[in-house]
């Protein structure tokens, strides 16, 4: 446990009352107690969507479809292979593979996959497949959760992403996402991850439904499980992106999240997340200049170049940046700009 750790009650007093200024003036602070060297990093990868078929039909999600859409695809090993020729083209590292909950794949398809991948590119790391996922394969396959992690573990799997944790709050998942695993679910696939070995990151999507009480329970969540296993690598927000979704047109009235709300989540998570060492800034839905300033609440990690993403753009959200423009953002700010891998190991700097 940290040295003067925030409690709950703490963290929902910063969020609601907080001149944003000074929590901006906190954030920074405890991002430089972690982080001395002030080295801002970002990883070269390619998010690949395997496949957009989907039984879960999530509400505020505009990227998934069924198999009888006329769309609807599964990606060849050729067409996945050809995507990571060209991301190793541009000295890429990482592939954060994810895609819809397809009904009918089962593990001997995605052993396969990884297998096919870890043999063909030892070099690149495969960050894939969320707790939704992991959980439906069990499902599906007629097998434990582990030993769907074991089994591709042993295959090449290195890391899993946080997807699919929206808020962790049962209450707004009935609404916006009723066929998705409960939140306790989602924890105990990231803690049985973490004690096979297999690190993960933990993400919040916020500026649906919740209250500030339940944006706090799930940060809770989190720094609880942290303290548990130490698993998780780093923390990643982003604010719901309304196009093209059903949720929207169920709730027209629905405020669009603004930039404010996004860096005073931000700072709390900072401050409240004291064991969680890297904080993501989500510059894909917010923009490269709030992507920026988000340096200043506390991130140290603009994420990726994303060479390609397919859910967020389904809903609106088109920013673009290539690496010497992430590298400007953090220059322009004093930091040291540095190319990472999924582990956060810094491999090359800019200074």
């Amino acid at each position: 446990m940290a040295i003067n750790r925030i409690s709950k009650e703490e963290a929902l007093h910063l969020i609601k009352n907080a001149d944003l200024k000074e929590l901006g003036i906190m954030a920074t602070k405890r991002k430089k107690e972690l982080h001395p060297k002030g080295i801002t990093t970002f990883v070269v990868d390619r998010n690949i969507n395997y496949t957009n078929i989907c039984w879960v039909d999530c509400k505020f999600c505009a990227f998934y479809r069924h198999e009888k859409d006329a769309d609807a695809y599964v990606l060849s090993f050729d067409e996945i292979d050809a995507k990571i020729d060209e991301l190793l083209e541009i000295g890429g590292t990482q592939i954060l593979f994810q895609g819809g909950v397809h009904p009918k794949l089962k593990i001997e398809w995605y052993e396969d996959l990884v297998e096919h991948i870890h043999e063909k590119y030892p070099q690149i790391t495969i960050h894939g497949f969320s707790s939704i996922e992991i959980d439906y394969i069990a499902k599906v396959s007629r097998i434990s959760v582990k030993e769907v992690l074991e089994r591709l573990h042993v295959k090449g799997l290195a890391s899993i992403p946080g997807a699919g944790a929206e808020i962790l709050s049962d209450r707004v998942r009935d609404i916006i996402a009723p066929r998705k695993i409960d939140s306790e679910v989602w924890i105990d696939i990231h803690r049985q991850a973490h004690k096979l070995g297999i690190m993960s990151t933990a993400t919040m999507m916020y500026g649906t439904l919740e209250s500030d009480e339940e944006i706090i329970e799930h940060l809770d969540m989190v720094r609880s499980l942290q303290d548990e296993t130490g698993g998780f690598r780093a923390f990643i927000m982003w604010s719901f992106q309304g196009e093209n979704t059903k949720l929207l047109e169920q709730f027209p009235d629905m405020d669009k999240p603004s930039s404010n709300r996004y860096l005073r989540l931000l700072a709390v998570a900072r401050l409240y997340l004291d064991n969680v060492k890297n904080i993501q800034s989500s510059w894909v839905t917010q923009g490269p200049y709030i992507g920026q300033m988000a340096l200043m609440f506390g991130a140290n990690d603009l994420g990726s170049t994303m060479m390609e993403e397919n859910v967020v753009s389904s809903a609106g959200a088109s920013w673009r940046m290539a690496k010497e423009e992430l590298v400007e953002l953090i220059d322009d700010i004093g930091e040291i700009p540095a190319i990472r891998n999924t582990a956060y190991e810094t491999l090359e700097k800019f200074a």
